[in-house]
C-alpha cells in the first residue's frame, strides 16, 4: 500500500507553461492549464500502475498563507497570469472528477498538507512517495520510506540520496534554505553563502544555533570569516528564513480512507471531458472505478 502526494499547485503552473496549444473550454473560458494538469495526472496513474492505492493532490488556493504576514518578501500571486490564476478551483474539480483525493490550502500550503500527510499516514502504509521537485520537501524524506519522486525523470530521491545530493540530511534542510536562499518561495538567504558552504557547515552543526561565531571552528569553508560576520550580524534574519522554509505537519488534511484511489469514476470523468471540450482524455483512463 503505497500513499502517493502531489503538488498540484506545481503540476498546475508547469501545465499553463506547458507546450501544449491553447485550449478553451465550451463556455469560452481558457481551460489550457486544467486540461493539461488532467492529462498529466492520468500519464501519473499510468506510469505508477497498481502501485496508486492511495493519492491526495495539495493545492495552494489561494497562494497567500500564514507566511505572508511573517514576511513581506514571501511568494504572492503578483506576477502570475490571470488566466491562471482562474482555473485554480476548476484544477481542483478536474482532480475530484479523476477519483482522486484533493487537499486544498487557504492559510497554510500545499507543501504543508503534504508534509502533513507524510509525517500523519506513514506509519500505516508502505511508502510515501512524494510527487513534486520543491527542495524543501527533502525535510519530509525518512530512509526509503518516505521519497521524494520526479516520476517524469524517473527519479526517486531517498535520505542517503539527499544527503549525496544536498551534503545534508532532512533536519538541516529549512536550515540549508536559510542560508542559501529559495527563489521559489522569495526566500533570500545570507549574501555570500552557497550551497557548498552551508552544506559543510550543517553537515557537521546541523543547525544554525549550533554554528560557532568563530570561524577557527569551523570545518574548511572559503570566505570562512566573511561569512560567519555575516552570519552573526543577520542570525536573526537567518532564524526567520528557517521558520519560512520549515513545513507544517498539522495542516488541515483528510483521512487516509478518504484518499483511497479505486480507479477513476466514468461519469463524473467523462463529465468533465464534456465540460472541458475535449475527446482526446476519454479513452486515457486505465483503471476504471468499479
Amino acid at each position: 500500500m503505497r500513499l502517493h502526494l502531489v503538488d498540484g499547485t506545481y503540476e498546475l503552473f508547469r501545465a499553463h507553461y506547458s507546450k501544449r496549444p491553447p485550449h478553451r473550454a465550451p463556455d469560452g473560458s481558457d481551460r489550457k492549464a486544467t486540461l493539461a494538469l488532467t492529462s498529466a495526472m492520468l500519464a501519473l496513474l499510468h506510469d505508477e500502475g497498481e502501485a496508486v492505492t492511495h493519492v491526495a493532490v495539495a493545492f495552494d488556493n489561494p497562494i497567500r498563507s500564514f507566511r505572508n504576514d511573517l514576511f513581506e518578501g514571501y511568494k504572492t500571486e503578483e506576477g502570475v497570469p490571470p488566466e491562471l490564476l482562474a482555473q485554480f478551483d476548476s484544477a481542483e474539480d478536474a482532480v475530484r472528477a479523476l477519483g482522486m483525493a484533493v487537499w486544498s490550502m487557504r492559510d497554510f500550503e500545499a507543501d504543508d498538507a503534504l508534509a502533513t500527510g507524510a509525517a500523519r499516514f506513514a506509519s500505516q502504509v508502505e511508502q510515501v512517495r512524494i510527487l513534486t521537485p520543491d527542495k524543501d520537501l527533502g525535510q519530509c524524506l525518512r530512509g526509503t520510506h518516505v521519497v521524494q519522486v520526479d516520476w517524469r525523470a524517473k527519479s526517486v530521491v531517498d535520505e542517503e540520496a539527499l544527503l549525496r545530493r544536498r551534503g545534508v540530511r532532512p533536519p538541516s534542510v529549512p536550515d540549508l534554505l536559510a542560508l542559501t536562499g529559495d527563489d521559489a518561495d522569495g526566500i533570500p538567504g545570507l549574501p555570500g553563502f552557497g550551497e557548498k558552504s552551508a552544506s559543510a557547515l550543517l553537515a557537521k552543526f546541523i543547525h544554525l544555533e549550533q554554528i560557532p561565531a568563530d570561524p577557527a571552528a569551523w570545518p574548511p569553508v572559503r570566505q570562512a570569516p566573511r561569512l560567519a560576520a555575516t552570519l552573526e550580524a543577520q542570525r536573526d534574519d537567518a532564524l526567520l528564513y528557517r521558520r519560512l522554509a520549515t513545513l507544517r505537519t498539522d495542516a488541515p488534511i483528510g483521512t487516509l480512507e478518504e484518499a483511497r484511489f479505486d480507479g477513476v469514476p466514468r461519469e463524473s470523468f467523462l463529465a468533465l471531458c464534456d465540460a472541458l471540450g475535449t475527446g482526446d482524455l476519454r479513452q486515457r483512463p486505465r483503471r476504471w472505478a468499479p
